[in-house]
């Protein structure tokens, strides 16, 4: 937890943030053709729609998670990630949003 945090603090991002960003950078292709700052830029803006968009039993309800997978590919194409690597990253990107939920309920 204390690296995550050094490490956010060294990007200048959140730990939600860097959940995110670590999600997308596990793809070396999205890595070199984007580069760190497009997808931190990425990563804070999943991090703001997800919250915008999160409702109590959004893991139960279908039509939040395919809403969610929507525009989470939408803002995928919009910073040109590898269209290859996006329905993987798209997968990640809830299953993050899903950890980091269960964290918050949790604490």
């Amino acid at each position: 937890m204390r690296e995550a945090r050094r490490r956010g603090d060294e990007l200048n991002m959140s730990e939600e943030e860097l959940a995110f960003y670590d999600a997308l950078e596990v793809n070396d292709s999205a890595v070199a053709v984007l580069g760190d700052e497009t997808l931190r830029t990425i990563a804070r803006e999943l991090v703001d729609t997800i919250r915008n968009n999160l409702t109590i039993d959004w893991t139960l309800r279908e039509s939040v998670q395919a809403k969610l997978r929507v525009m989470v590919k939408r803002i995928l194409r919009k910073y040109g990630y590898p269209p290859d690597k996006q329905k993987r990253a798209t997968e990640t990107v809830l299953e993050q949003a899903a950890l980091i939920c269960n964290v918050r309920v949790e604490t």
